[in-house]
């Protein structure tokens, strides 16, 4: 039955009580440090750079309380596309990627398949990048509940009402995304339980079983979207019941108030991310 289970290897949109230190910075806070550290993703093509940033999520990992196995998980079931993806950098970029820092150098060459350092490299950042953007998301999802994400999100867009960007609600979309996430997985596990009691097979396929498995995933997408379009129209009935008008006059129960934790930490990546920019250049590799 491990073949079924979706939902525990959802790591993004469940959250988890907790009084950590990453619990109780403000969610916008914590968005800054996610943009901040994106930026420095994007911007940093070294290993040292990147290192420092994986570093730096590593503790924050560490500081939520939150299990590395259970974040870790989330990325089982993107696996099989993550290593296609991984081979064909390797494999085909060998001549097109010049490493950083580094004097290209040809491992290994046959017709158009080349193995060099500059595609060992690619690999190894491409990969760092992506734990690196996953843990942060995963971890402001964990330790921050949606409404609160929410808010955070509104609060952070509020300025940008002068020129007509509707706060409220790319928030709430914002917000019903990440509450469908689980919701969407634990659908996809019911219905292909559902499919196999019916003679449906989704295991087996030896080395090419991801192969097998995509395949078969085609025929879960029909029902699965169905069941989208329902679960939607049921949200619009529920929120026309209740009234619901959002944009310009809505007041919050919730307020959030900037403490000196979030300085200090907004502070402390704000330094990390410029030093590791500015400083790029002086990293070996």
């Amino acid at each position: 039955m491990e073949d079924f289970e979706f939902l525990r290897n959802v790591t993004i949109g469940q959250y988890f009580t907790g009084n950590s230190i990453v619990h109780r910075i403000d969610p916008r806070t914590k968005i800054t440090i996610l943009m901040i550290l994106a930026i420095v993703n994007s911007f940093t093509t070294s290993y040292t750079g990147n290192a420092i940033v994986l570093s730096v999520c590593i503790a924050y990992v560490i500081a939520s309380g939150i299990s590395f196995r259970f974040i870790l998980s989330g990325v089982k079931p993107a696996l099989p596309i993550i290593i296609i993806y991984a081979l064909m950098q390797l494999l085909f970029f060998g001549e097109a990627y010049e490493p950083y820092g580094l004097a290209s150098e040809v491992y290994f060459q046959w017709g158009v398949i080349a193995i060099s350092n500059g595609s060992l490299q690619l690999v190894i950042v491409t990969l760092m990048r992506f734990l690196q953007i996953f843990f942060l998301v995963s971890l402001l999802t964990a330790t921050t509940t949606t409404t609160d994400i929410a808010h955070g999100v509104e609060g952070m867009l509020k300025p940008f009402q002068r020129i007509g960007v509707p706060s409220h609600e790319i928030s709430l979309i914002g917000t019903i995304a990440l509450r469908f996430v689980p919701i969407f997985a634990e659908q996809l596990e019911i219905i292909m339980k559902a499919q196999a009691s019916r003679g449906a097979d989704f295991g087996g396929g030896g080395v090419f079983q991801f192969v097998k498995t995509a395949r078969q995933m085609v025929s879960l997408i029909v029902p699965l979207f169905v069941d989208a379009f329902r679960r939607a129209e049921d949200l619009i009935l529920a929120m026309d019941a209740r009234c619901y008008i959002g944009g310009k006059g809505r007041t919050h129960l919730t307020r959030f108030h900037l403490g000196n934790l979030d300085f200090t930490i907004m502070g402390a990546n704000l330094a990390l991310a410029i030093a590791v920019l500015v400083l790029r250049n002086a990293f070996p590799a």
